[in-house]
């Protein structure tokens, strides 16, 4: 992955906000930069299911005893991409913004298993359990953003 998807996140939260105070009234918020930041975040995560390679690794990421992890990676990316564009939209973020969380939640466990069974992932073991407790804690919270701050 080019960017480590925290910094994404934080990044382009913050240059949408920036942009919303000089600029772009449509930015001028906390919610409506999380939205942006989060959109990018679930945009570049379902844009791997399009790499063979990462593809591949997704897939070696299932839990063992999951039937068809090539559809279970193809179908999160699809949830993945449908929920980034539904994040765009202000009247369906919130919406978009809890099936997420749900999706994220439901993946933490691949996520989990990987690190546990050691995998390689891009040649790079897999993130420690900890960190990516951690970095899903705050892709939840800015989904959460989106969700309870004021538009």
């Amino acid at each position: 992955m080019p960017v480590p998807l925290p910094v994404l996140l934080l990044g382009v939260t913050a240059v949408a906000r920036l942009l919303g105070l000089v600029a772009v009234p449509a930015l001028d918020s906390w919610h409506d930069a999380a939205r942006v930041g989060a959109a990018a975040v679930y945009l570049l995560a379902a844009s791997g299911r399009l790499i063979p390679r990462v593809r591949q690794d997704l897939e070696r990421m299932v839990p063992p005893g999951l039937p068809r992890p090539d559809l279970l990676v193809a179908g999160t990316g699809v949830l993945e991409l449908a929920g980034a564009a539904g994040l765009l939209v202000p009247a369906t973020a919130p919406a978009a913004a809890i099936c997420l969380g749900l999706l994220t939640l439901a993946m933490t466990p691949a996520n989990i298993s990987a690190a546990r069974r050691g995998l390689l992932l891009g040649g790079k073991p897999a993130t420690p359990v900890g960190r990516r407790l951690a970095e899903q804690a705050l892709y939840l919270a800015a989904l959460a953003a989106v969700v309870w701050l004021p538009l």
